[in-house]
């Protein structure tokens, strides 16, 4: 009988992600794997060649799951990449690290034949081309290009917008501006999980009151809502090109061109929470068990590595 294997988890805890982490390390127990939890590389340093982080050394682990959208700091991406050339993690941190900025994904996505909204990427001080674009295009949004949760989204209507925004833009320190297209669409959108390449579950997102944002942090709302084939086979290939072994796609419809375009891949899909799921949001338990999967599997190669 071989060893037993080990794993690390760094999980969200609000919204029911503590929930979330006792079935994961339920059923990881039940396949014969431990599970150490609360392992914040915040709270990690570095000892010649160990990662120590509450008395664990991380890069004897199997493999580590990191899956905490809110608390991500420089710190711990450092020591995430360096963790990741000694250890599996899911997500890798090649793909965790380029869907974390837009534009480089959305670079990544059109090249490879999935459709998104028309972007552009330009030096701060190039305010000259920004004008043109948004004569071109009449309307355009502004997104950090590692935001989340709709943080810093900036809707531009027209030159005098832009004037206003670029002097509070310029006192960000930031080298290069990122802007798309603002797309026709209904204010409603599609978040589809994938987990390992299979689809696990879809709800859709409302945008609130006025606001044209869907995330639940701008007032936008959940609710029930089918994928057809397209848009998860959409997602599907969006996913693939990044490399994230589990994935929230965020996908809207074109009213104007009568298409779909992925709008996002996120890295660190929220689970539905306890509210959501007596809403009718029913696909944790398929979620957590396609992650359990993918963890007994890569972790078991790792071990079969060593020998």
């Amino acid at each position: 009988m071989g060893r037993k294997r080990r794993v690390g988890i760094w999980m969200y805890q609000n919204g029911g992600g503590d929930k979330i982490e006792k079935k994961l390390v339920k059923k990881l127990k039940e396949r014969g794997i431990e599970a150490i939890t609360g392992l914040n590389l915040r709270d990690a340093y570095v000892k010649s060649s160990h990662i120590l982080c509450h008395g664990i050394n991380m890069d004897k682990l199997d493999l580590f799951f990191s899956y905490n959208a809110g608390e991500q700091t420089q710190y711990q991406m450092y020591l995430y990449k360096a963790l990741n050339r000694m250890v599996p993690c899911i997500n890798n941190y090649d793909a965790f690290e380029l869907t974390e900025d837009k534009f480089q994904t959305n670079y990544l996505l059109r090249n490879n034949g999935v459709k998104t909204p028309d972007f552009r990427l330009c030096h701060r001080d190039d305010s000259k081309r920004l004008k043109k674009f948004i004569q071109s295009w009449k309307q355009m949004v502004y997104k950090p290009t590692d935001g989340w949760g709709g943080v810093g989204l900036t809707k531009i209507d027209n030159e005098a917008t832009l004037d206003t925004l670029l002097p509070f833009l310029n006192q960000m320190d930031l080298r290069f501006f990122y802007v798309e297209k603002f797309i026709d669409y209904d204010r409603t959108d599609f978040r589809i999980d994938i987990v390992d390449g299979k689809f696990v579950g879809c709800y859709g997102r409302r945008a609130g009151g006025g606001d044209w944002r869907t995330n639940i942090t701008s007032g936008g709302s959940v609710f029930l809502r089918e994928a057809g084939d397209e848009v998860v086979a959409l997602a599907k290939k969006a996913v693939k090109i990044t490399g994230l072994e589990v994935a929230g796609v965020d996908i809207i419809y074109d009213r104007k061109k009568r298409e779909y375009l992925v709008l996002e891949v996120n890295g660190i899909p929220a689970f539905a929470t306890p509210e959501q799921e007596k809403a009718g949001l029913d696909f944790n338990d398929r979620k957590i068990e396609a992650i359990v999967e993918l963890i007994d599997r890569r972790s078991n190669d790792k071990v079969k590595d060593k020998k």
